[in-house]
């Protein structure tokens, strides 16, 4: 199975971005690291298994993999994508999907393009999550702005505030918070970082509202 993915990265390219000056490029899926034509910056491609508890920064273009019995408490991650199955307490940045698959608090920071909180898992964010999009099929607890589509799938729970573009609950899955939606409710949630959206607006029929849940 090593050798065939092995062969499949060999085949396919990638195109990556440099994390200083935005240059894209296209280099070969095998490769572990390539220098920008641009400015000459160093990018890693490498992808990282944290295993046990890890404390160093990471800054690459490949995946980060948390497993059931790892810890992530860096400061600062920056990554492609990234699945955390174990602890999750720095912060993570992240330039495509993350996908959330573990039960837990969640102090730091969170961006992505995509997020995913899968079946089974609870989560509650400490700190605002700013993201393309959010798809919930677990429990979420937090503050979250979403520059595209916030989903609840059946049987999912969101608590909290929301700014976004457009919220889709459901049938079966349950909003209870405040909602802004729209161009202005993202504007005013990027202004005032501080504070919460105190705002609301009625969104789709299919959205129910449930009282609130104790945190866990």
């Amino acid at each position: 199975m090593r050798r065939l993915d092995a062969l499949w990265k060999s085949k396919r390219s990638n195109v990556v971005e440099c994390f200083d000056c935005r240059r894209q490029q296209e280099v070969s899926g095998a490769a572990t690291s390539t220098i920008c034509p641009s400015c000459s910056s160093h990018i890693d491609l490498s992808d990282y298994k944290i295993t046990t508890n890890f404390s160093r920064s990471i800054r690459t273009r490949g995946e980060v993999y948390v497993t059931t019995k790892g810890d992530l408490s860096s400061s600062s991650v920056r990554c492609q994508r990234a699945v955390i199955e174990g602890r999750l307490r720095g912060n993570l940045d992240c330039a495509g999907r993350i996908v959330i698959n573990t039960s837990g608090k969640i102090p730091g920071r969170l961006s992505a393009s995509e997020l995913i909180v899968e079946k089974k898992s609870e989560v509650q964010f400490f700190r605002r999550v700013r993201v393309g999009n959010i798809e919930i099929r677990g429990r979420v607890v937090g503050e979250i702005v979403a520059g595209g589509m916030v989903t609840v799938r059946k049987n999912g729970t969101l608590e909290g505030s929301i700014a976004a573009k457009a919220i889709n609950v459901e049938k079966g899955g349950t909003f209870s918070g405040q909602v802004v939606v729209g161009g202005a409710g993202l504007q005013q949630a990027e202004l005032l970082p501080g504070e919460s959206s105190t705002v609301s607006k009625p969104t789709e029929e299919s959205i129910n509202l449930a009282p609130p849940l104790p945190a866990t």
